[in-house]
Parts: structure tokens; C-alpha cells; sequence
């Protein structure tokens, strides 16, 4: 008799354990909702979201379809420059904005490794090679595949199933490498899902929780075209991209004496004309200059945004100065801070040392 019984409990635990792993791989079970599956319209997108952008280094080789592997040696105007991080290309920048009479050229020195948009590399020789490389990317600022207005914020993770719909793995994407990897493989699994929520990082910077696949299809597509992509091989046009006037307020509230960098007008370099004249550009929109001897007054304001801020500057008996100037950039490190304006092909620049 308690055999049987025994017989009947250990029954009653098999199917017990056979329900609860049933009820397991049902709540495991993607819907056809929640899927990612080759050749959709959410593969695609994110694909090019994570695909190589290489637009961030065409002041090395004008393509915005691929980038070339750090370190990197290049020749900029007779000055070698061994570039080993990102900084590097404004080190490049700054030494071909030195002079607007010459003529720049960056000379790479080959071998270098290229990658393309899927993250492969190619060894490439000579010029000759990367212009053939070159030409399979899209002119300046014409429409290119990548999709770079949005981002993923990483680490992700993804859950992959059998064609039983068992859920066999979950693995996580670290990177955009292996992110545009995971698309270009997913045919090879019975039904893959990202598991949400995710962030995602939108062109200002702004961050965003996305809970469902439509979600993230949604924000893709309406985050495609809201930004300048800058793919387009005039390297410094988006210096002042992000400029603010209250940022440029900040900088004269923090840096108050401004020394004369360069003033170039109609081709003539005149700041050695103004080697000892301090500038205090004050935030009521006054201006304060001196030299040895004497004082000059005057007025400032700053109206626009981005590249677009015009900077007007009306300093009595300082005419070479007075002009309504394109804030170009600024920057500011821990001592050191740097105005340049421009007007056409006249330029204006301070420095402090703040």
C-alpha cells in the first residue's frame, strides 16, 4: 500500500514539474510583436544606427563611409603628427587654421588600416587604394545609409530562442560593433528580442527609455533626419554647432581680461598693432579697453545660436574692430580660453589666460 502511494506522490511531482516548466516556456515565448527578424523594417534601422559613421575623421580622408584605425601618422602642412586618440583631429585642425593664405594638405602615411560601415578592416597601401575605398561613399552631405542622429546606449541584452520557442541563451551587446554584428546574424536564430526597456541617446544629447520594439522603430524614424549628419569634408563648419550666447556670457564673466590673438582685415595682419591693449567685455554689454595710456569704451551683443551667432562689436576709436562678427568657436580649458570670430575671409581672435 505505501508503495503505491509512493508511486502516486512521486506521479504527482513529475506532472507538477512538467505544468510549472510548460507555464516557464509559454511566459518565455516571444510574441510575434516582440521579435526581431531579418530584413524588417526595425533590423534595417538599427542596423544603420550602429553601422561605422566615419564621418568624424575626414580631415584625414574625406570619405564619411569609412575611418581609419588609431594610431595614424599624417603630415599636416610639414608638421608630422602621430594622432593616437580622437583629440588628435583638432590638433589637425588647429595647425591648418593657423594661416587662411596657404595651401593644407594632410599626407597619411601608409600602410594604415581602413574600417568600413560593417566594421571590417582593410589593410590599405597607398592613396590609390583609399580613393578606390573613397568612392564607394556618398558625396559631401548627400544621403548615406548610416543613421547617426540617434544612438543606443549600451549595455544591451537580447534573448534568443529555439524554433520550440525555448529561450537557449541571452547574451549582451556592449558596443555598436557588435550590435550591427547581432543584426547582420540574426537569421541564424529560430526568434530573437531585445529585452526592454533600453536608452537611447537622441542628437542633443537628451536620453529616452524605449519599452517595446514599435517604440524604438517609432523613435529611430523620427530621430533620422533631425540633425546635421556633417558629412561633408569642411571640417571646421560646425565648430560652433552647439554655441550658446549665455555660454559666451559665462566664458567674459569667468575670464575678464582678453588680449588680441589675430586680427586679419582685407589681407592684412593687424594684431601687432594691439600688442599691449587688454579687452574686459563686461555682461552688461559694455566694453572696456586699455592700453598703456588710455581707455576706450564700448559695446558688445551676442544674437543667435549655434553657427549662426552674430557677434557685434562697436569700441569708439578702435574701428578695426567695430563690425557685426560670426562667432566661429570658443574654447576653454583649465587656463586658457580662446575666442575667434570671423567676417568672410577677415578673422578676429582673443585669448585669456583665466
Amino acid at each position: 500500500m505505501k508503495t503505491i502511494q509512493s508511486i502516486f506522490i512521486v506521479l504527482g511531482i513529475v506532472t507538477l514539474l512538467v505544468s510549472c516548466n510548460n507555464e516557464e516556456d509559454l511566459t518565455a515565448s516571444p510574441s510575434a510583436q516582440e521579435r526581431i527578424t531579418a530584413n524588417s523594417v526595425i533590423a534595417d534601422l538599427m542596423s544603420k544606427t550602429a553601422s561605422n559613421d566615419g564621418s568624424f575623421d575626414n580631415i584625414i580622408d574625406n570619405a564619411s563611409c569609412l575611418s581609419i584605425q588609431l594610431p595614424v601618422t599624417v603630415t599636416v602642412n610639414g608638421t608630422i603628427l602621430t594622432i593616437n586618440n580622437t583629440n588628435g583631429y583638432q590638433d589637425i585642425e588647429d595647425i591648418i587654421d593657423l594661416f587662411d593664405d596657404d595651401v593644407d594638405s594632410v599626407i597619411i602615411s601608409y600602410p594604415v588600416t581602413v574600417i568600413l560601415p560593417d566594421f571590417s578592416t582593410v589593410v590599405v597601401n597607398d592613396h590609390t587604394e583609399l580613393a578606390a575605398l573613397s568612392a564607394n561613399c556618398s558625396d559631401d552631405n548627400e544621403l548615406d545609409d548610416d543613421i547617426e542622429c540617434i544612438d543606443f546606449q549600451y549595455p544591451i541584452t537580447a534573448s534568443i530562442f529555439n524554433a520550440n520557442n525555448d529561450l537557449i541563451n541571452t547574451i549582451t551587446i556592449n558596443n555598436d560593433n557588435e550590435m550591427y554584428q547581432f543584426i547582420d546574424d540574426i537569421d541564424d536564430y529560430a526568434a530573437v528580442t531585445i529585452n526592454f526597456p533600453i536608452t537611447i541617446i537622441l542628437a542633443d544629447g537628451t536620453m529616452q527609455t524605449v519599452n517595446n520594439i514599435q517604440e524604438l522603430e517609432d523613435e529611430i524614424e523620427l530621430a533620422e533626419d533631425s540633425c546635421d549628419e556633417d558629412d561633408d569634408n569642411d571640417f571646421d563648419d560646425d565648430d560652433c554647432e552647439n554655441c550658446t550666447t549665455s555660454d559666451l556670457e559665462n566664458l567674459f564673466a569667468d575670464c575678464n581680461v582678453w588680449m588680441v590673438d589675430g586680427l586679419e582685415i582685407n589681407d592684412t595682419d593687424l594684431e601687432d598693432n594691439y600688442d599691449n591693449y587688454t579687452f574686459t567685455f563686461n555682461n552688461d554689454g559694455t566694453i572696456t579697453v586699455t592700453d598703456n595710456t588710455n581707455v576706450f569704451n564700448g559695446t558688445w551683443t551676442a544674437n543667435g545660436t549655434g553657427s549662426n551667432i552674430i557677434f557685434t562689436i562697436n569700441i569708439t576709436g578702435l574701428p578695426d574692430f567695430n563690425n557685426a562678427w560670426n562667432l566661429h568657436e570658443f574654447e576653454r580649458e583649465s587656463d586658457e580660453a580662446e575666442i575667434e570670430f570671423r567676417l568672410g575671409d577677415d578673422e578676429l581672435e582673443f585669448e585669456s589666460d583665466c
